[in-house]
């Protein structure tokens, strides 16, 4: 199937409200997660249609399907009603996404070899529509290279990946294998049907980014706080998500409105997002663009501090290196990116005082901006950003902080892709 065919195909419109999505639920033990996933789509607004195999109906009952679908349950192949309309044919173009979740290896080498034995091999055989997998296995049976012989051609055929992800499988083993959780497989979703699809070179990727100040209460009605309003990081998330990657954004509070097909947590101090960073793990790309607060009051006080004579005395103590952590984590990203906001204007100083900052944290980018009164670079629409490497500083002319999303977000593209192992 030809990646034009899959690109301009049914993707008139954008986010899921209203669009029609195709599940293909295979045999694994992560069938589960597909129902986690009908409910999230159906309060997204899609219409979701099902197709349960024979595999997939061990893990997962008919009933159930049918249930949080609201819509008829897909089975037999031969279906007397159905096949007399050509049902098989009906259901594939009739989707504006096909979804294939969980995504055994058999059901991959099924699809990669074109063999439409089944209703499911059928209906992807016979689809014009872009079809998004989520596979699930064994790590050995992932990595085997029958398998990524047939992964390989599957995304040659256009086919898009989502995971899988590391950690505990249901074989009681550790490593690449597992599915990834429902609000990661939605946010690809909206990613491929929000038209940034047509440029989806994240697609099987996922980040997470931190958006937003920080919070750090003295007593219940004060705080410590900074001025950040979270656009930049909102930017980068959005940015992210249109290309493809699964993307988790932490935020703290901010005005900001959730970018589509982004998976958004809120929290309010520093020591809520390092905890919700850490949950996040693992992910391919991690974009550490809050404003944390470097310092928290020792102990908040239960009650409202009352004005006095003299001004209280706060007892302050450090806050979790946030950048730190993820980039010296054992499930450490692929590519690891903090943010140096200083106020200095003069451009190789501050690229020196970034360049120190990345060799300190152990992070592989940074992005410096100067952001001294007078550079309405806080709360404002625009950024002049200097990107930090390893490999030496670019310095990007003064622009909206979506086109210093999107620009930073095309370097990342072409780091993660350079650096991937050929299937």
């Amino acid at each position: 199937m030809a990646d034009a065919a899959r690109n301009n195909s049914g993707l008139a419109k954008t986010g899921i409200a209203g669009r029609t999505i195709l599940l293909v639920i295979a045999g694994g033990i992560a069938a589960y997660k597909s129902l986690e996933t009908i409910r999230r789509l159906k309060d997204r607004g899609a219409r979701v249609r099902c197709v349960l195999t024979q595999g997939g109906a061990e893990f997962v009952t008919p009933l159930s399907v049918q249930a949080l679908s609201g819509e008829p349950l897909f089975q037999d192949l031969f279906s007397l009603t159905g096949e007399g309309e050509m049902g098989h044919i009906r259901l594939s173009r009739e989707a504006d996404l096909i979804v294939v979740a969980p995504a055994t290896a058999d059901i991959l080498a099924r699809m990669a070899a074109g063999l439409a034995n089944d209703l499911a091999t059928t209906v992807l055989l016979a689809t014009d529509k872009p079809v998004l997998v989520a596979p699930a296995m064994n790590a050995a049976m992932w990595s085997h290279p029958a398998t990524q012989r047939n992964v390989a051609t599957l995304r040659g055929d256009g086919i898009q990946f989502i995971g899988p992800a590391a950690g505990d499988l249901a074989c009681g083993e550790v490593g690449v294998g597992r599915m990834v959780e429902p609000d990661q497989l939605v946010a690809a979703i909206a990613a491929l049907l929000s038209g940034a699809a047509g440029r989806a070179d994240l697609s099987g990727r996922t980040a997470l980014v931190t958006s937003g100040p920080t919070r750090e209460a003295i007593d219940p009605v004060r705080y410590i706080g900074n001025f950040s309003s979270g656009k930049q990081g909102h930017a980068i998330a959005a940015a992210l998500a249109r290309r493809g990657a699964a993307t988790t954004l932490i935020s703290g509070p901010s005005s900001e409105p959730d970018p589509e097909g982004v998976t958004v947590l809120r929290v309010e101090s520093a020591r809520e997002m390092l905890a919700a960073c850490t949950a996040a793990l693992p992910v391919d790309i991690a974009v550490c663009a809050a404003a944390v607060a470097d310092w928290r009051v020792e102990a908040m006080t239960a009650a409202k501090i009352k004005k006095g004579a003299n001004a209280p005395a706060l007892q302050l103590i450090e806050n979790p290196d946030i950048l730190a952590t993820l980039a010296r984590a054992t499930l450490r990203p692929q590519l690891v990116i903090g943010f140096a906001a200083e106020t200095e204007s003069d451009p190789e100083t501050l690229v020196r005082i970034a360049d120190a900052k990345r060799a300190k944290k152990g992070c592989d980018w940074i992005v410096a901006n100067d952001v001294s009164a007078g550079t309405g670079v806080i709360g404002g629409e625009r950024n002049a950003v200097h990107l930090v490497t390893a490999a030496g500083t670019e310095s990007w002319a003064a622009m909206d902080k979506t086109a210093v999303a999107e620009k930073l977000v095309d370097r990342i593209a072409a780091a993660v892709t350079a650096a991937a192992p050929a299937a």
